[in-house]
């Protein structure tokens, strides 16, 4: 019998009014599969302009709005969680149907956080290229991105502080902090994350800029000149 362990799945979301009901209805979903009262949808948005909270409102336990920025928004939602686990999902990323069962077995190990293998929407072979060599990365480094659906014991969580406050790569930087607590628990049952940001900057071009700012970033180059940086190769894409 799978064990029994609550979730809250933290949404942090910014002008998705398109598609959030589709997303939110998927999760509710998949959360009836299981003990629907010991789990919860924590929808955290950044100040969107397009409705997309009253979009989710009806898809989701509770909607709070905080200051913009994906770390701003994700440490608002653990806040008011109530889960033993809080999973941190963007808002175009589906969970397997194997999720709650491969989280069951997360919360009887003695690891401390974990993320799922990551598939990439789209026929193209190149997108389950970029998928593999994702997913292969993060277990040689256990090093995790936010595509992957990071998953946090709350109490390590909050022993940690959660996010760090800075507008680009906190999944690496908390990675960074997590990775002495424990390795990270791996379920290969990917998550399908949608490849729209692939396709509309160009495969190669995407793949290129991430692993240039990942190595800035390590280089010690603070995330507020990355983000800049990424903010300057997406306008000149556009």
């Amino acid at each position: 019998m799978p064990q029994r362990f609550s979730l809250s799945v933290i949404v942090p979301v910014w002008r998705e009014a398109e598609t959030i009901e589709a997303t939110l209805a998927s999760l509710q979903a998949l959360l009836s599969s299981g003990d629907e009262q010991r789990h919860e949808i924590i929808v955290v948005d950044g100040g969107s302009d397009d409705g997309t909270a009253s979009q989710a409102r009806p898809f989701c336990d509770r909607v709070i709005v905080s200051e913009p920025g994906r770390a701003v928004q994700m440490n608002a939602g653990a806040a008011v969680a109530s889960g033993d686990v809080l999973l941190f999902l963007h808002a175009d990323t589906r969970l397997p149907a194997s999720a709650l069962d491969r989280l069951a077995d997360f919360a009887v190990s003695p690891a401390a956080w974990g993320r799922f293998d990551v598939r990439l929407t789209g026929n193209r072979r190149l997108f389950r290229v970029i998928a593999w060599f994702m997913n292969r990365r993060s277990r040689l480094t256990g090093i995790a991105t936010g595509d992957q659906g990071m998953f946090i014991r709350r109490s390590v969580f909050e022993a940690l502080g959660g996010f760090a406050r800075i507008p680009l790569m906190e999944d690496v930087e908390i990675c960074g902090r997590l990775k002495p607590v424990s390795r990270p628990f791996c379920i290969s049952d990917p998550v399908i994350t949608d490849s729209r940001r692939w396709q509309k900057h160009g495969p190669w071009r995407t793949v290129f800029l991430m692993w240039r700012i990942r190595w800035r970033y390590w280089r010690g180059e603070s995330p507020e000149a990355l983000a800049k940086l990424y903010r300057a190769d997406v306008r000149n894409a556009d």
